[in-house]
């Protein structure tokens, strides 16, 4: 390993990053500076290496078949690096990271996790709040909340509840809708990349995403479901991201029907290591208040979780 002496471990960070990302810009947000010194990581490391690692393009970095080799190595390097560092915190009985994406986080479970810390005081839970969909075999995270249909590679997961969506409006916007139909003659909220489309609720009522009337349009769940507590529209809301503010009355639900997207919550965790006691207590937590919020999907799924180990 002598040849390592010779090129700087940050400037194979970076080009790691930003050929695993694709930009400049991601590498610096992940790596925590500025997308000028990802740069001068990446200039310092060719330079060291004697040879060009990548073609600048307008729409980003494209390797070279030089750095489609190396980065596939590097990949690989780090990934084992990562899980070397990982293993300090894994070690630890009271401590448990736990990766879910934003919208869940910020909307559901930031407001129960006080109840797993109170059943659990020697437990200390670590939120990462992202979309990305973290391999917890080689990253410091212990266990992931997914949305999904299941069948991602190399993990274990566990399928607690089925995902299930249905129309949600500010009080005195519900006035107006005395049956679907009405969705033509009211503001819509609309998320573009929503994994679902309103005709998994409009089909079953013999209509479909034409009729819908135009409304604001938000790029993240969360802005979506805020505007319609704010009364901008009625927005298809899933069971647990609408479940306190139907509570509260900050929103209702003007039509009893909740039909399936065929996504649904998982707990994911490493394919080939036993979970820890912090693991096993946190799953069987959040599966009784997962249960608690969404029955409708608890019922879909069937009689307890159900679990598919990818190979």
């Amino acid at each position: 390993m002598r040849n390592l002496a010779r090129v700087h471990l940050g400037g194979l960070r970076a080009v790691e990053a930003a050929g695993r990302l694709g930009t400049l810009r991601a590498a610096a947000e992940e790596l925590g500076v500025t997308v000028g010194a990802v740069s001068q990581q990446i200039l310092k490391c060719e330079a060291e290496l004697g040879r060009t690692l990548f073609e600048r393009r307008p729409r980003g970095l494209e390797p070279t078949d030089f750095g489609v080799a190396v980065l596939e190595r590097l990949s690989a390097g780090f990934a084992e690096l990562s899980a070397a560092v990982a293993l300090a915190d894994r070690r630890r009985e009271d401590v448990l990271t736990v990766s879910v994406a934003p919208v869940l986080a910020s909307k559901w479970l930031v407001w129960r996790l006080d109840r797993f810390t109170r059943a659990h005081p020697g437990i200390r839970v670590r939120i990462d709040a992202a979309l990305d969909l973290v391999d917890p075999n080689v990253s410091d995270v212990d266990l992931c909340i997914r949305v999904g249909r299941g069948g991602w590679p190399g993990v274990r997961a566990e399928r607690l509840v089925a995902q299930l969506v249905f129309p949600v409006c500010a009080p005195a916007l519900a006035q107006r809708l005395a049956g679907p139909a009405d969705l033509a003659r009211v503001p819509i909220v609309t998320e573009p990349h929503a994994m679902f489309s309103w005709d998994v609720w409009l089909a079953p009522n013999g209509l479909d995403a034409g009729i819908l009337g135009e409304g604001p349009v938000y790029s993240d769940a969360a802005l979506c479901f805020d505007a319609a507590i704010a009364g901008q529209g009625v927005f298809l809301a899933w069971e647990t991201l609408a479940a306190d503010a139907l509570a509260m009355g900050r929103l209702v639900a003007p039509f009893p029907d909740r039909y399936p997207t065929g996504i649904s919550y998982w707990f994911v965790t490493a394919r080939d290591r036993a979970p820890t006691r912090a693991i096993t207590a946190f799953r069987e937590w959040i599966a009784g208040e997962l249960r608690e919020s969404c029955p409708g999907g608890a019922a879909a799924v069937g009689e307890g979780p159900q679990a598919e180990t990818a190979r």
